[in-house]
Formats: structure tokens, C-alpha cells, sequence
């Protein structure tokens, strides 16, 4: 092993304990504003061009979302690993030939996987999910595959540094994309061609998408190419004594990656698989009719399925926002952990992980449930459209309490190289997922898809709990880490309710709802203190966490 000597006084060295709060506070940011952004997208879309419009172009991106899962799911995770892994032993060229072998492979995966979607839209659209119009808007949306490809591989490559800030910009370059191109090509389409033409102006505004995922892309390549690696190796170079330049050969190093993506893409696939499983068994038997409800035609069909996906689904959608930055920081840095046989660290990321998935997640799940109806009217003007949505999305909200422990847990299975696991208990939801779906659907209509989606995140967050238990080492107190929490969750949720029920009296609309969900908030912010369901470790998994715990413990809110 050949090394040279390291002089970190020429090296301004980057923390890497401060790179994850950074990082965790810079993603968690541009995943509100993205989920805004997109938010801002689908209510001019559904308010101005209709909800049928948004069921083709739905129908097209669940296509996509499969091809993207299957494609590069597994990609950032595996190259975030490998290259915290080489960090922490100072080996800077192996970083570099973990960073070349995947762009090779997922320029040909993402070429392979564009084409597909391209010249077989119309088998996708005629055969898979029997919406044949929805054909225009998968072909403009496949070239995205093949630049977010590229892009995932550099996500990887800047995570595994703990350097979250050109992830956070990417996706919002797509964000910005998506509304201002989306909008304008779609009103452009609507001129044209006329309002009635509802899978073309879907078609005009998947250009967005593709749009933004290329200069996405531009944008990455080009902060990779100024990303100064030894800025942020110098605090593990000056541990290991110096660099070290042995590289391990391409092919090896294809197959590490190979072996921690490939699980990881698989257990992925399968939830966005489910989901366009789900969407061609809810458009076919919706078109059947069933024991309590009517046939219905393609139009009809198309939008009712588009007010389910673009508002119910897309508030459900929200909550995990918080969580996925914390479970995308988490993996390398518990690599990093393991790497250097720290299991304390390991067992106390592990932990405040879990309880802050808990603690985000459950007033919003709670929070949804009470105020479907009001929080959907902030955003959509149709009121028989917000009516009929509030009972799917009152329906869905739990699951998303699932989604949030899902997402720690399944980073904290990743981080112990248990990769595989995922996918064990993520077919056996979705076999739980389309069984039920079938005989919900099949009887009581669309109320049978959000009961199916609860049911199927309730069957893998238990499977994916006896798998960190038994596999990663994750120790849950129930009463802390559970029961607390939740309690909180539901005072807030009742806080809500109350308060938007009075302040409607005050000033029903708008105003009500969002002052309910101040107060929530800050009554929420109380009593997790109150009742010491919060710890000082969680506190500081959050971003800016030590400011905030120095500032608590002066007012006697957090214990040392």
C-alpha cells in the first residue's frame, strides 16, 4: 500500500459531523420547496385544464417512475456507500474509479431504458394500463430516464461526501422545470389544439420533465467538475496517516456496486411496480363496475382516477418530504460508523433516526386525517372535486406515518449492507397490496385504493421492523420511541381540528385552516417537551440541531 504524506495545513478541511446537519438542512429545504413547486404545478393544471388532463399525465409518470426505480433506485445509495467507505481509509483514487465505473454503466442503463419507454409507449399505454391517449406523454417523458440516469450517479458520488448542496439545486432546476416550462407548454396546447384535447396538453406539459432533468443534469456535471474531493477527505487523511492510491480493479468495482444496487433497485421497483399494477387494476374495474357502483366511461374513469392521484395522493406525498433528507444523510454517515467500528455511534444514529421518522410523521398523518377537506380547499377551487377527494385522502393519510418509518428503516438496512432484506418484505406488501385491492376496488369502487395502500405499508413496516431488530441491531423502546410520540400526534391532530372548527366561525376559508395548523404546531412543540418524547441526540439529528439543543436546554426544555 503506497501512501504520501498529508499536509492539512494547505487543506481547508470540512467536518463531516457538520456536512450531515448541512446536508440534512439543505435537503430537507429543497424537498419542501420541490413538493411546494409541485403542489404549485398541479393546482393551475387541475384548476385551469382539469383533472382528466392530469390522469394522462399521471397514467405516463407512474410509467416512468417504474423505469426510473428499476433503472437507478440503487444507484446513489451504492455509490454513497462505496465512496464513504474509500473516504474513511483515504483512498482518493478509488473514489474516482467507483465514480467512472458507474457512469459507464447507467449511461448504457439509462439509454437502454429511454429507448424502451420511447418505442413501446404505445404497448404501455394500449396493453399495460389500457389509457392509450396517455401514449403522447410517455414518449416526451422518456428521455428524462436517460438524464436522470446520468444525474443519480453524481447524487451518489456528492452524498457519499456528505455534500448534499448540488443534489438540493438539481432537484430544484427539475422543480422549476416542471412548473414554468410544464404550465407554459400547456397552455400553449390548449390554444392550439383546444381545451377538449386533454391527452395533448398532458403530452405539452411532460415536456417539462424532460426539460428540467437535462439541465439538471448540466448543472451537476459541471459542479462535479469544480468539487474539490480532498476539502472534504482531509479530516479522515489526517487519521489514516496519508493518502492511499491502491485502486481495486474496474471490473471488482462494478460488481460491488452491482451488488449493493441491484437489491436496492429491485426492493424499489416493486412499490412503483405496485402502483402501476394498482392504476391498471382501478382503471379496468372502475370501467367494469362493481357490487355497489356503476361502469364507468374512459373519461370519467380517467378523471376520478386523476383527482385521487394529483390531490389525495399528492398531500400524501408531503409528510416523507421531511424524512427522506435525514434517510439519504444517514447511510454514509453510518457506513462511515461501521467502517471504524464505532458501534455507539452506529446504535445512536440508528435510534434518534427512528424517533425523529416518528415524531415528523405522526402529526402529519394525524393531521391529514382531521383536516382532509379544509387542507385540500387551500389549494384546489373545484369544491365537488375537493369533496370527493377528502374521504380517499382521510383514507390514505396513515400510510403515510408507514412511509416515514419505511424510509429511516430501510436507510438504516442499507447502512448495515442488509440491502437484500427490502425486497423480502417489500413483495410480500405488494402481494398483500394487489390482493387487496382487487377485492376492495372490485366491491366499493376507488374508496378501495387508499384502504389497500394502508394495508400494504402496515405489512411491510412490521416485516422491515423484525429485519432492523433482528439484522441491523435497532433497539426500540416502545414507550419512548412509539407511544409518545404518537400520543403527540393525536393532541395535535385534535388541536387542529378544534381550531379550525372555531376559527371558521371567525373566518372560514383559508385563514382557519392555516391558523389551525399554527396552532397545532406550536401546542405539538409543547407537549413533545412535556411529555419527554423528544432526546437530546434527536435534536441534534436535526438540521441546526446543536443551536437548537443549546437553546432548549436554557429554558429548561431539553435535558444535557
Amino acid at each position: 500500500m503506497s501512501q504520501g504524506k498529508h499536509d492539512s495545513s494547505k487543506i481547508k478541511a470540512k467536518s463531516n459531523t457538520k456536512l450531515f446537519f448541512s446536508g440534512v438542512l439543505f435537503l430537507t429545504i429543497a424537498n419542501l420547496i420541490v413538493k411546494v413547486i409541485g403542489l404549485l404545478f398541479k393546482m393551475p393544471m387541475s384548476n385551469n385544464f382539469g383533472d382528466t388532463v392530469m390522469g394522462y399525465y399521471n397514467a405516463a409518470y407512474k410509467i416512468y417512475t417504474w423505469f426510473y426505480m428499476i433503472s437507478t433506485a440503487g444507484l446513489p445509495v451504492a455509490v454513497s456507500i462505496l465512496v464513504s467507505e474509500a473516504k474513511t481509509q483515504g483512498r482518493l483514487d478509488q473514489i474516482k474509479r467507483i465514480f467512472r465505473a458507474t457512469v459507464v454503466m447507467f449511461f448504457i442503463i439509462g439509454l437502454a431504458g429511454s429507448s424502451m419507454m420511447f418505442f413501446g409507449a404505445g404497448w404501455f399505454s394500449r396493453d399495460v394500463i389500457q389509457n392509450e391517449p396517455a401514449r403522447y406523454s410517455i414518449m416526451v417523458i422518456a428521455p428524462m430516464l436517460f438524464f436522470i440516469c446520468l444525474s443519480s450517479a453524481m447524487r451518489g458520488y456528492f452524498q457519499g461526501f456528505q455534500q448534499m448542496i448540488p443534489t438540493a439545486v438539481s432537484e430544484l432546476i427539475e422543480a422549476f422545470c416542471k412548473l414554468g416550462v410544464g404550465i407554459a407548454f400547456a397552455l400553449y396546447a390548449k390554444e392550439k389544439y383546444g381545451a377538449d384535447q386533454y391527452h395533448i396538453i398532458a403530452a405539452y406539459a411532460a415536456v417539462g420533465l424532460t426539460v428540467g432533468a437535462a439541465l439538471s443534469m448540466v448543472y451537476l456535471v459541471f459542479a462535479k467538475l469544480l468539487f474539490k474531493e480532498k476539502r472534504y477527505t482531509a479530516e479522515f487523511l489526517e487519521k489514516c496517516g496519508g493518502e492511499d492510491h491502491s485502486v481495486d480493479p474496474f471490473g471488482k468495482t462494478l460488481r460491488r456496486i452491482l451488488v449493493i444496487a441491484l437489491p436496492i433497485a429491485l426492493s424499489a421497483s416493486i412499490m412503483p411496480l405496485a402502483d402501476l399494477l394498482d392504476s391498471v387494476i382501478v382503471q379496468r374495474l372502475l370501467q367494469r363496475g362493481g357490487m355497489f357502483f356503476a361502469a364507468l366511461g374512459q373519461e370519467e374513469m380517467t378523471h376520478i382516477y386523476g383527482i385521487y392521484t394529483t390531490k389525495a395522493v399528492s398531500m400524501f406525498n408531503l409528510p416523507p418530504v421531511l424524512i427522506y433528507p435525514i434517510s439519504a444523510s444517514i447511510i454514509p454517515l453510518i457506513s462511515a460508523a461501521r467502517a471504524q467500528r464505532d458501534k455507539a455511534r452506529v446504535q445512536t444514529i440508528m435510534s434518534s433516526s427512528f424517533r425523529v421518522a416518528v415524531l415528523l410523521g405522526a402529526p402529519c398523518a394525524l393531521g391529514l386525517v382531521a383536516l382532509a377537506e379544509p387542507v385540500l380547499s387551500v389549494f384546489y377551487t373545484n369544491k365537488e372535486d375537493v369533496a370527493a377527494a377528502a374521504p380517499l385522502l382521510r383514507l390514505l393519510a396513515p400510510a403515510t406515518f408507514f412511509v416515514c418509518l419505511l424510509a429511516v428503516m430501510t436507510a438504516i438496512l442499507q447502512s448495515a449492507k442488509r440491502e437484500r432484506l427490502p425486497l423480502v418484505s417489500i413483495a410480500i406488501g405488494v402481494v398483500v397490496k394487489i390482493a387487496s385491492s382487487y377485492l376492495l376496488i372490485g366491491l366499493f369502487g376507488m374508496i378501495g385504493t387508499p384502504i389497500s395502500t394502508l394495508v400494504c405499508y402496515i405489512t411491510i413496516c412490521s416485516i422491515h421492523m423484525h429485519f432492523c431488530r433482528k439484522y441491523a441491531g435497532l433497539r426500540v423502546n416502545f414507550l419512548r420511541d412509539l407511544a409518545r410520540p404518537i400520543l403527540c400526534g393525536a393532541v395535535c391532530a385534535l388541536t387542529a381540528y378544534g381550531a379550525e372548527k372555531l376559527f371558521s366561525i371567525i373566518h372560514p376559508g383559508r385563514f382557519a385552516t392555516l391558523g389551525a395548523i399554527v396552532v397545532a404546531a406550536v401546542v405539538y412543540a409543547v407537549v413533545i417537551f412535556l411529555l419527554r418524547a423528544i432526546t437530546l441526540d434527536d435534536v441534534l439529528l436535526l438540521p441546526k440541531g446543536a443551536k437548537i439543543a443549546r437553546a432548549l436546554q436554557k429554558i429548561k426544555l431539553l435535558k444535557a
